[in-house]
């Protein structure tokens, strides 16, 4: 299989020099993804929101690679306030409630001030 660049067509992949996701053979890694909501093209304000269309853009990339949720291995979880995992966990926890990679979650700033959460993923297609 030869390399995948996936991409949302959101112009900032284009001035930052990257892609949504790289797939590469069985695996695959998808980029940072914030709620932004693309049909909307605006970022919505509750994190419930942002997290929901994070994990739809991830779902989506996934499958435009050719991977679906179910080959994710690993996930980490970045968002602004420690407080946010009570609301972030049930909502990344109904998309990874079988599958169950491994997890991290970070409390850090994100790039932009209505940038709440922001979730990466790797997949590995199962053999």
């Amino acid at each position: 299989m030869t390399r995948k660049l996936i991409s949302t067509g959101s112009p900032f992949e284009k001035v930052a020099g990257y892609s949504r996701a790289v797939a590469d053979g069985d695996w695959c890694w998808v980029s940072g993804t914030t709620g932004y909501d693309y049909a909307a093209m605006a970022m919505p304000e509750s994190v419930e929101d942002q997290t929901r269309n994070a994990m739809e853009t991830i779902k989506k990339a996934l499958g435009d690679a050719g991977f679906a949720i179910e080959d994710v291995v690993r996930a980490t979880y970045y968002v602004t306030d420690a407080a946010m995992m009570d609301v972030v966990f049930p909502i990344v926890g109904s998309y990874f409630a079988e599958v169950r990679p491994a997890a991290s979650m970070i409390v850090c700033g994100l790039v932009k001030p209505e940038m709440k959460v922001e979730i990466e993923v790797t997949a590995k297609k199962r053999g």
